[in-house]
């Protein structure tokens, strides 16, 4: 069960975080009509992505499980 139990890291956490700020900025965006506020929260949304994953390499993800032979 722990070898499917996955998204429990702090990058993981950090990256869902930053994605649902830029997800809610974009949101702004659209409902007040404003062109360059949901393009700055599309770029949250997406920094978010290489932040988790620079956080992973750092060390602070889910080990890589290998597969048994």
């Amino acid at each position: 069960m722990s070898a499917a139990a996955h998204g429990h890291t702090p990058a993981a956490w950090t990256g869902v975080i930053i994605c649902f700020i830029g997800f809610i900025v974009a949101g702004m965006g659209v409902v007040a009509a404003t062109p360059w506020l949901f393009w700055v929260g599309i770029g949250v949304t997406l920094a978010a992505g290489v932040v988790g994953k620079a956080m992973q390499m750092a060390g602070l993800g889910k080990r890589p499980v290998v597969a048994a032979r």
